[in-house]
């Protein structure tokens, strides 16, 4: 059963919305606030957060950027700011998906079990292994030589990405719609392009001679190394 924070101040939302995610058999915290939040966050497990961007006490960027300094917990934005600015700012501070108010639930549960997904979440095993690398899904962490590679969130869940689909030739676009459930529309292909070489640089023993990420030209990029999962 995956554990959810909801950060969220309007109560009747917060009922509304704990109520529906606890029947589709998900564990639910509410917090109407940030102290709330970070005093939970501190002392529970959790494999996703569902957090509302303006709270009493502050704003959820904050908090995102307070978590991404320890963790690659899935993080998607509730708000009601819909201007792409603010969209961008959210997603470039590591959330994974945003969700303007007011929204269906059943496109929110929707975007639950995809970031879930996209992280692990689905019953085919907590850790990859290939080659020399592990990617542990509920640490969000990743190892190379038994040694912690430190990785932003972009970098995570392309890693993670390549990992779920070995041997796999995966177009740009593909990839793109992999990183945000928006279809990629605020990455373009050359930011892309500096992602996946920043990734190699951390993970390959030689970046200009790589052996997990391959390039296909003109089709894509491939992991080209088998997977186990453990």
């Amino acid at each position: 059963m995956s554990k959810i924070l909801l950060v969220e101040d309007d109560s009747t939302l917060a009922i509304g919305l704990e109520y529906s995610l606890k029947n589709e058999g998900y564990e639910i915290d509410v917090a109407n606030n940030l102290f709330k939040a970070r005093e939970l966050f501190s002392v529970e497990n959790y494999q996703l957060i569902l957090l509302d961007v303006m709270l009493p006490d502050g704003n959820g960027y904050e908090f995102c950027k307070e978590i991404r300094e320890e963790s690659n917990i899935p993080i998607i934005f509730l708000t009601a700011c819909d201007e792409e600015v603010n969209v961008v700012m959210g997603l470039d501070i590591g959330a994974d998906d945003y969700i303007s108010k007011p929204f269906r639930i059943r496109e929110l549960i929707s975007r639950i079990k995809s970031v879930l997904r996209r992280y692990g979440e689905d019953g085919l095993g907590k850790v990859l292994v290939s080659g020399d690398i592990k990617l542990y899904f509920l640490e969000g962490k990743v190892e190379k030589y038994g040694e912690e590679v430190s990785l932003t969130p972009i970098e995570y869940k392309l890693l993670a990405n390549f990992m779920k689909n070995p041997n796999q030739v995966l177009s740009r676009s593909n990839i793109l719609e992999s990183l945000w459930d928006t279809g990629g529309e605020f990455v373009d292909d050359n930011t892309l392009s500096v992602y996946i070489k920043r990734l190699r640089e951390k993970i390959e023993d030689n970046s200009s001679t790589p052996i997990y990420i391959k390039t296909v030209r003109g089709l894509g990029y491939k992991w080209d190394m088998d997977i186990r999962r453990v």
